[in-house]
């Protein structure tokens, strides 16, 4: 008797092993995320359930957009493909517009008073973005992509995450050297912000917008002058299942990071960091081994961070929901899988570079979000000389990458 269109076709024995393990881990991180945004909520309020459940939202995003900031400067300086920046400038622009009446009205979620990043101008800022771009190219991942990729797997970059947080505490026990009143401060101004103009917040907001216009047309133009090869596109499922189980267009990653940030800024005052969180877990982890002391270092002078839960910390609480969000999102995509044995070459890259983002962010105001993205979207002037910088940075890690067997793309790929 022929097989009834109805019966489910065989599976191999590698396949419903492999299905089963992907409902499991959906099953786990569908319970732990629940368990969390509950206890979260239930603990310390609803600003850290509601930062939970945004963390969530932008791992699921990262991780179906695929939304890449280092290998996005690696493309546009190895071989001119700018699709990658000109997504980011989407989502900075789109920020821009979010941010700006937030910022402008002064208060958000329960009333709490709402500031963006705008930091001074000083040697440090330059440094710290600078090692950073260098960083990212070495260790594989930015800060975000540090995250979403540990969430969904990704072995090798644990051990950028393990040396990140490490660069993050030896800067942390440094950073007051980078201070203005430090030997290395050397600041050349304080904070500047683009709505400090005539025209206030809509004057900063045209301003960057204009600026991000011009960025965009240039990386366009070289594009179409370098003849760069296309990105590469990535296999997804079609129609209603792609929002579960595919990648989303690069757009659409850009959008919807734009208006989580938002979310963020509204509800915990402060738009979306990072690194803040790696240093912090750095100094607590050095105090429970009784090394350094690290209450009296002067980044924790007058802080009681060092005793209170990572929950009161509202950046650790978004940096672990990205973590819970990436692995619900690629076990329902059914791509988690666990990558280990990594080659002696990488471990050395991947080290090198976490150590580097962790001190570049520490001394250099954040990283590629909490200075790039979210400094440009508060209309902070540090954000943009950030950028330049950590895009220095890339050129001369794409450099160093061959001296650790890491591939660059070429001209002559087909895709990249």
């Amino acid at each position: 008797m022929s097989q009834s269109v109805y019966e489910r076709p065989h599976l191999d024995d590698a396949t419903a092993d492999n299905i089963a393990v992907q409902r499991g881990i959906v099953a786990f991180a569908s319970v732990a995320a629940l368990l969390l945004v509950s206890y979260a909520w239930q603990r310390y309020g609803a600003t850290r359930g509601v930062l939970l459940l945004l963390g969530v939202g932008l791992g699921v995003t990262l991780y179906h957009a695929r939304f890449g900031f280092t290998s996005a400067w690696r493309q546009l300086v190895t071989v001119g493909q700018g699709r990658g920046l000109q997504a980011h400038t989407l989502m900075l622009a789109s920020a821009t517009v979010l941010f700006a009446p937030l910022l402008a009205r002064g208060t958000g979620f329960n009333d709490i008073a709402l500031a963006g990043y705008v930091a001074p101008i000083n040697l440090g800022l330059f440094v710290g973005a600078l090692l950073f771009g260098i960083g990212m190219q070495l260790g594989g991942a930015c800060a975000s992509g540090t995250l979403y990729a540990t969430g969904s797997g990704h072995g090798p970059v644990l051990i950028t995450l393990a040396s990140f947080i490490g660069g993050s505490t030896i800067g942390v026990r440094t950073v007051h050297l980078w201070w203005a009143d430090g030997p290395l401060g050397h600041q050349l101004s304080g904070p500047v912000s683009f709505a400090n103009t005539r025209y206030g917040y809509a004057g900063g907001v045209a301003i960057t917008l204009a600026g991000l216009l011009v960025i965009a047309v240039i990386a366009e133009t070289v594009r179409r002058r370098r003849h760069a090869p296309p990105i590469a596109p990535v296999p997804t499922a079609t129609g209603f299942a792609r929002i579960i189980r595919g990648s989303w267009p690069l757009w659409v990653g850009a959008l919807v990071l734009a208006g989580l940030n938002a979310l963020v800024l509204y509800t915990s005052g402060r738009p979306w960091g990072v690194t803040g969180a790696f240093r912090l877990w750095g100094a607590k982890l050095t105090d429970a081994f009784g090394i350094g002391q690290p209450a009296t270092w002067p980044a924790f002078a007058n802080s009681a961070a060092l005793e209170n839960s990572i929950f009161l910390d509202n950046t650790s609480v978004t940096n672990i929901g990205i973590i819970v969000g990436a692995l619900l999102a690629s076990a329902l995509a059914g791509t988690f899988t666990f990558t280990r044995n990594t080659p002696k070459n990488v471990v050395s890259a991947h080290t090198i570079g976490g150590l580097l983002m962790g001190y570049g962010a520490a001394i250099g105001f954040g990283c590629n979000i909490g200075a790039y993205f979210s400094g440009i979207a508060s209309l902070s002037l540090h954000g943009w000389l950030w950028g330049v910088l950590a895009l220095a940075g890339t050129f001369i890690g794409v450099r160093l990458r061959p001296l650790f067997s890491l591939a660059n793309p070429t001209p002559t790929d087909s895709v990249c």
